[in-house]
Order: structure tokens, then sequence, then C-alpha cells
């Protein structure tokens, strides 16, 4: 039997057990195609058998290498054996070349294997294959992945020939690594060089104009896409309903949901997300009911998305419901899903479905920690929390606390007081774990030092921070001085925080009421005069409440609502009950 008609019968084959029949057949009768063999069942996507017969292939040649790399890196995304691969393929001597290191460079790029990529990209030079625009374009990608931005631009800047492909491949590198500025920036380059942005570029600028808050650009995207008629698919419109989302813009970002003919699980994910993330819970919950009810099934980003939402109202009901969801379609162990699950719990007030849900994960990560330690440090737990990171830093390598981690303990020595194991933790973060102090955790000391009286303390702390001090740091030391009657460090903390934040009116409150309890009434109505010359309004209070499953919004002030009239008989009713048992209000908090 002749090669022809072997090759001619593979064309034919739809099935693993048919190749497999004519496989043994080749054997049989001593005929050679096992290129062709191993191409078809790349093509059937049978990744044992493909991997069994290359193993058995006893002189594999640069184009039988060629294929599997490609099929390890795109067909079955194993990334770890693509460089395998790539390793023994240079053991045997064979030399790779413009075909191979592509996808050495994509496999590099999600494993975040810089040094291999670093190693290989030397070999591309010294094979001179980096004029190949498939090698740097990839190469591109993957400096950009390990985040290291200089030699991603540096292979762009040394491409003579630049096409359109190799501008996506740096204004999505940086784009997408959060260099929204240099993005755009670059974005700007390109149009002067005379390149029109196809789908990849609008949908890296959209994402960068969503990070920047540029509005101005993000609706000149959508401008373009609608003047050359660009098919507004899932990414476009996905990417459009983000930057607008991103950018508070929610009229234009559902205007695009609404007007998108064809909509998959990413559309709606993103215009849930987009509500879930401007604080606009109840409207994310209703078209995730409408999303099911139109036959479009929740993923895990979804689940993501309104877990979000619904820990950010107290909906604890929905957020149950969607538990309950998670679990019948097999997401309770997603790692994403479970650590959400445990942040709306935590939130919702539910600590122990939060503590079954973190103790029945079979993975945790850095993520994952982080939630059940900052839920047990808000909850006033801090005993347990302050055990958990001892658990999390022994017995979990894999898991190593992080920045966020420490804003957590912290917290919750914060609400224990306990100062000491504070300042220990604060001095561990950098001699111990290496980690450089931000802003947030010079918040947490201060707090810490301030709620336990230790004003000046916390006031030198401030003034040895390597940056200067945010309104939270400020303002929980101003709080403590309001405490503690300290005009002297108040005044200081009032001064900067006036310059900060003219338009708060806790400041002004709050600073009035420190001068009232010193019996300084002149400095004290000064403040009150310089809030309203100033034309700064205290900022109603909000609450909710979930019954039924439906949530209900309350407004200080407001009388609008259904029930409000019965709501304050009802008060009034505990009002009394609570003088006769003894309760007499703080006036000076008011």
């Amino acid at each position: 039997m002749s090669n022809e008609l072997f090759l001619s019968l593979l064309k034919r084959c739809v099935s693993t057990k048919t190749l497999q029949q004519i496989h043994t057949q080749t054997l049989i009768n001593s005929v050679n195609i096992s290129t062709s063999l191993l191409s078809k069942l790349i093509h059937l996507k049978d990744f044992n058998y493909a991997s069994l017969l290359f193993s058995h292939l006893p002189q594999p040649n640069d184009y039988a290498f060629n294929i599997i790399i490609r099929a390890f890196t795109t067909t079955w995304q194993k990334y770890n054996l693509t460089l395998k691969s790539y390793y023994q393929m240079k053991s045997l001597g064979l030399k790779p070349d413009n075909f191979t290191y592509p996808f050495v460079f994509i496999s590099c790029a999600n494993l975040l294997a810089l040094d291999h990529g670093q190693v290989a990209h030397s070999m591309v030079f010294k094979n001179g294959l980096n004029a190949h625009g498939h090698v740097s374009h990839s190469l591109i990608s993957m400096y950009a992945r390990c985040r290291e931005l200089g030699y991603a631009r540096k292979v762009f800047d040394e491409i003579r020939d630049r096409d359109l492909v190799s501008w996506n491949s740096i204004i999505s590198g940086y784009s997408k690594m959060g260099f929204a500025a240099d993005a755009v920036a670059m974005f700007g380059k390109m149009r002067d060089e005379g390149f029109e942005p196809n789908e990849m570029t609008i949908v890296s600028v959209l994402g960068a104009c969503g990070d920047l808050g540029d509005l101005s650009l993000g609706r000149w995207a959508e401008g373009f896409v609608v003047s050359i008629d660009m098919k507004m698919n899932s990414y476009i419109g996905s990417a459009l309903i983000g930057m607008y989302s991103k950018c508070g813009d929610l009229s234009s970002a559902r205007r695009v949901f609404d007007r998108m003919k064809n909509k998959d699980v990413v559309t709606w994910n993103a215009m849930i997300t987009g509500y879930a993330q401007n604080g606009l819970s109840d409207e994310a919950m209703m078209l995730f009911n409408s999303m099911k009810v139109v036959g479009v099934h929740p993923d895990k980003i979804t689940l993501v998305g309104m877990l979000s939402a619904s820990a950010s109202i107290g909906a604890l009901d929905f957020g149950k419901s969607i538990d309950a969801y998670a679990s019948e379609r097999g997401f309770q162990h997603d790692i994403y899903v479970g650590t959400a699950l445990v942040d709306m719990y935590a939130k919702c007030g539910s600590m122990g479905h939060a503590l079954r849900v973190f103790e029945g994960m079979p993975q945790k990560n850095e993520v994952t920690w982080n939630a059940m330690i900052s839920a047990l440090a808000f909850h006033g737990q801090a005993q347990e929390a302050l055990l958990l990171f001892k658990c999390m830093s022994e017995e979990h390598v894999a898991s190593c606390p992080n920045d966020i981690t420490f804003v957590a303990v912290l917290s919750a020595c914060v609400h224990a007081g306990f100062v000491d194991e504070g300042h220990r933790l604060f001095s561990m973060m950098k001699s111990y774990y290496g980690l450089v102090p931000k802003i947030e955790h010079y918040s947490c000391m201060v707090d810490l030092l301030a709620r336990a009286g230790r004003v000046y303390e916390a006031w030198d702390f401030i003034e040895k921070m390597p940056e200067k001090p945010d309104e939270v740091i400020l303002g929980a030391l101003l709080g403590a001085c309001q405490k503690l009657r300290n005009v002297h460090i108040g005044e200081k903390v009032i001064q900067l925080l006036l310059e900060m934040e003219p338009s708060n009116s806790g400041n002004y409150v709050i600073s009035s009421k420190i001068y009232a309890n010193l019996k300084k009434w002149d400095d004290s109505a000064r403040m009150r005069v310089l809030m309203r010359q100033k034309g700064v309004t205290k900022t109603p209070g909000c609450s909710w409440i979930e019954t039924e499953a439906q949530v209900h919004e309350f407004l200080s002030g407001s009388s609008f609502y259904l029930y409000s009239e019965q709501i304050h008989e009802v008060l009034e009713l505990l009002y009394d009950d609570m003088k006769m048992r003894g309760y007499w209000p703080n006036v000076n908090l008011l």
C-alpha cells in the first residue's frame, strides 16, 4: 500500500478510532507517514494519543517538533510541555526556527517564565531570527506579560518595518499591564505614522481609556467603529461597555449593551460588572435575572460580579441564591467564586457561612486567605485573624502574605488595641517579607496609636512617613484628637485636612467639636461659618435592609418612603424604651 493511499484515507478520517486503524496498517506495511498522523491527531484534539505517537517517533525532525510545540501551546495550552519539547529539540541537535520561537515565547508569557524567555531571546539573536515579525511580536507580548515593559519597548523600537501587528503588540502590552497612559501615547504615535486601528487596537485602547477615565478618547473610539462600519461583536461591545462603566457613564454603557443584537456571556458580564462596580447593585441583580430568562448561562465571572453586588448592599438572601446556583453548576470549588463567597458572607455578617466556604475550599490563593483574615479583623475577631495569618505564613508557602494581608492583620490590631503586636507586624513586613509599607499600612499604624491615646507618637509617625499622609490617616488622627480633646495636634491636622479636602463636611464638624469641647466658642463658630461660606453640606446617612429578597434603601431626612410614617412611629417607641433602660445619646458625636 502506498503513502498516497494512506494520506488519502487520513484526509477522510473523522475519529481517533479510525485513525488508530490506519496507524496500525502503516506499521504493518512499513509506511512512514508519522508527521501526517501527528497533524491529524492534533486536529482531532486527542492529546494522549498524539503525545504517545510523538514520543515513539524514532527520529523526530524539526518539522515534527514544530507541529507538537504549536499544538502544546495553542490546542492544549500545555505550556510547560512546550518548553520541555523546545529543550528536547535542542538536545537532539535540531535547530529551532522562526516557526518554533513564537510558541516558545507565548508559553513563557503564560508561565511568567522570564528567565527561559530571555535565554530563548538570546538564541534568536544568535540565529539571526530577530528580524522575523512573528518572533518579534511574540517577544513583545512575552516581556509585557512578565511586566518587563522596558524590554518590550526595546524589541518594538528595533523593528525596522513595523506593521499593524507590531503596534497592536506594544499597545496591548501597555494596556493589559496597567500602563494606560503609555498605551494611549503609543496609539497616538501609531496614528501619526498613518496606521488605521483594527479591532484589536480598539479593544486595547478602550481598556486604557477606562483605566484613565478618558471618556473623550473612548467616545472617539466608538465613533470610529461606527464610521468604518466595524462589526459590533462581543469583543468590541464588551470593551465599550467596560470603558463607559469605568468612566461612570452607565447610560452610554447600557445604550451599547441594548443595541447589541447578539449578546454572549462576555457581553452580559461586562454590563453586570459595570453596574456592580458603580454601586448599582439592584440594576446588576435585575440584569442577572434577565440574563437567565433569555437563556444565557452565567459563568464564574458572572457569579463573582453578582456576589460583589450582594456584598456591597448586604443582600444576604440573594447571595445565598448565588451560592446555591454555583453549587448546581459545579462552580462551588472554583477558587475565584469561593473567594467571592467568603467575602460576600463576611460583609453580610454571616461569619459562620464564610468560614464554612473557606474551610471547604480545596485550593486557596493569597486573595482567599486575605478575604478571610480581613473578615475576621472587620468583625472584631482579632485573635482569630492573627492565628489565621500565622497558619498562612507557616503552612502555606504557595500563599505568601502580601501587602493586602498586612493591611488586614494591622486592622485586626487596630480593633483589638494590640499596639505592640502592630509594631511587630509593621517591622516584619520589610525585615522578613521584603514588602515596602504603603499608605494603607501607615494609616493602620496611625489609627492604632491614635486609638491608644498616643496622638503625639502618631503625629511623629506621620512626620517620618516617606510620603505625604492622605485624608484617611489624618481623619483617624483628628477623631482621636476630638476624643482626647487635644487641640495642639488637632489644629495641625485640621489645617492639612482643610487644604486636602475643602468639601468634606466631616472635617469642619469634628474641628468645631474639638474647639467646643475646650470651650473655645469663637473658634468653634468660625469652623461652622467657614463651612457655610464654602457651601459645604453634610452628606445624608444611608442604610439598607433586605426583606423577602427585596432591598430597601433609607436616606437620612427623607420622608418619601412608602411606610415612612409607620417606621418613625416604631423608632419613637424604641427610643422611649431605650431611655427607660437608662440610655442617653452622646451629643458630642452629632
